[in-house]
């Protein structure tokens, strides 16, 4: 017995077998559902600094009832860095850090300047308002923090 198709004045449409054969990276294929294929260009933001503590850690309490501790952590520029920034022969950068959680907080409050310690975290932006005028700070908010060698005690 042999079949034939009677369709003729119709577009014929694919059957869902014939549309699952399709691939998902088909670049023809319009108004893919689901996340984007993960392609490496996502980027990363993660930061570790090893540093001296250069001031000692302040808590600062916010209009919205959050606390936060806020300190600065010195830290040599790598040799190759000196060599693409050919404005300025500056060989240290002093980078502000913050620390939302609490525990962590209680930790860096301990921190004394000179301190040298590693801090892992990301670099944000904090927006903010002070003296009627919308304000930014780029920061690297700790996710953890430890000291590597006390200072001698001053």
């Amino acid at each position: 017995m042999t079949t034939t198709d009677t369709m003729t004045d119709t577009k014929k449409r694919p059957t869902a077998t014939a549309r699952n054969r399709r691939s998902r990276d088909d670049p023809t294929r319009e108004g893919r559902a689901g996340p984007p294929a993960d392609d490496g260009d996502e980027g990363v933001n993660e930061v570790r600094l090893v540093g001296r503590v250069t001031s000692v850690p302040v808590v600062v309490d916010l209009p919205s009832g959050d606390a936060l501790v806020s300190f600065r952590i010195s830290v040599p520029r790598s040799p190759g860095a000196a060599k693409t920034v050919t404005t300025t022969s500056q060989r240290i950068d002093s980078i502000p850090c913050s620390a939302w959680s609490a525990a962590l907080r209680r930790r860096i409050a301990g921190w004394r300047r000179g301190d040298t310690v590693e801090v892992t975290g990301a670099v944000c932006c904090r927006f903010y308002q002070a003296g009627g005028a919308t304000r930014s700070r780029v920061e690297v908010v700790a996710a953890s923090a430890r000291i590597i060698r006390r200072s001698p005690v001053a």
